[in-house]
């Protein structure tokens, strides 16, 4: 082996190189701790630790000023995968510090996969209504539906990503063109006649009473980012009109004052306009039948929430009821639901929070393994140390 490979590999078997990254997770984990106070736990989970480096900004230019979790956790793993190749051999009185590392790189490789594959939804339900979908926490997307047919809707699904202001978007599906006049990451609703001068214009639908202002992005875990966008359907012999979309108007879900679709006509078919939570359709239905807020005898201190929902399945394969409470979630076909939230005053809304995480066995397994493993290592030296203390005396 030459000297360049020798100095590689001792680098990365080294000791100190894994003190040195427990060091710097330390001071990861304290500055998120702090910073979360501002940003929210999601925030700070993209910021710190699901990112190569951290990244401050210096007059609008993101400059890198400490290694992220990716770039820490991607060393340590490989730190710890050469050491425990190089280092230790395998016999029996090394065997609980090989199942020790075995274990702890077993915990890093879960939180990647995790971080990579993990989706968060949440899933609103009023009673007795079925519902077959989830929604994003953070995402949103701008959808143009086909109504024409009675029976069935044709969606079409924009990603809020590609909401860039001046950009032409054209869907196969669509016999027009979405033009983007203006897109506001988050907003607020107010009268237009209180709008500021220059405002983004709109030539149909509640935009032609209403307006949306800019407002600072929000982390906070209980608010959300409310986006509004400008958008002019623009057909082969002009435009058609200018909608203004948000998630809290035209939508199922908004105020009464907004909930009226916006609707248009184009070549013949019928289409509805709108800005909504991005959704994760399921291959089955949860339907709420009763939803219970119980309290503490003589208070308002709740005590319990629980929801008894229907879960089906086409053709009815599975037809059941289940109950879900604090600490006992529903899993199914990959999915978690847990009881998250619900509507105050409205005992027919209830709030589930819903998860998917393919790896979410791993740290079970990776904590199991390094349970057994310090198990042993500490039953072999308590063995050698009885074995001694008793030859002592008989050598006396």
């Amino acid at each position: 082996m030459n000297d360049l490979a020798r100095q590689f590999r001792d680098f990365f078997v080294s000791l100190k190189l894994t003190v040195v990254l427990l060091v710097l997770s330390l001071v990861l984990v304290f500055v998120a701790t702090l910073d979360q106070v501002n940003l929210g736990i999601w925030a700070v989970q993209e910021k710190y630790f699901r990112s190569f480096f951290v990244l401050w900004n210096v007059k609008g230019i993101p400059v890198p000023v400490f290694p992220g979790g990716y770039l820490v956790g991607g060393f340590l793993l490989v730190n710890l995968i050469s050491a425990h190749v190089y280092r230790f051999s395998l016999t029996w009185r090394k065997a609980g510090i090989q199942m020790t590392h075995a274990g702890l790189i077993l915990l890093l490789i879960g939180e990647l996969f995790t971080g990579l594959l993990q989706e968060d939804f949440s899933m609103r339900l009023e009673q007795n209504l079925p519902r077959s979908y989830s929604e994003s926490f953070r995402e949103n997307e701008l959808v143009v539906i086909d109504t024409t047919d009675p029976k069935t809707d044709e969606v079409v699904a924009i990603p809020e990503t590609l909401l860039k202001p001046g950009s032409s978007l054209q869907h196969p599906r669509l016999p027009f063109r979405l033009v983007v006049k203006d897109y506001y990451p988050n907003s607020a609703l107010q009268m237009k006649s209180g709008a500021p001068p220059g405002s983004p214009q709109a030539t149909q639908g509640i935009g032609t009473t209403v307006t949306a202002v800019p407002q600072a992005l929000t982390y906070k875990q209980d608010e959300r980012n409310i986006p509004a966008a400008w958008i002019e359907v623009a057909g082969d012999s002009g435009p058609v009109g200018t909608w203004l979309v948000t998630t809290i108007a035209g939508t199922p879900n908004s105020a009464p004052v907004l909930r009226p679709a916006q609707t248009f006509q184009q070549a013949g078919r019928s289409y509805v306009i709108a800005m909504r939570f991005s959704r994760s359709y399921k291959p089955f239905t949860l339907t709420l039948l009763k939803f219970s807020h119980d309290k503490y005898s003589g208070t308002e201190i709740p005590k319990n929430f629980s929801s008894r929902i229907r879960l089906e399945t086409p053709a009815a394969k599975e037809d059941r009821e289940v109950l879900v409470y604090m600490n006992n979630p529903l899993r199914y076909d990959g999915f978690t639901f847990y009881q998250a939230s619900f509507e105050p005053g409205n005992d027919k809304v209830t709030v589930l929070q819903v998860v998917r995480n393919p790896s979410w066995l791993i740290p079970y397994i990776a904590c199991t393994i390094m349970t057994l493993g310090l198990a042993w290592q500490f039953w072999i030296h308590l063995a050698a140390f009885i074995a001694k203390r008793t030859r002592q005396p008989q050598a006396a």
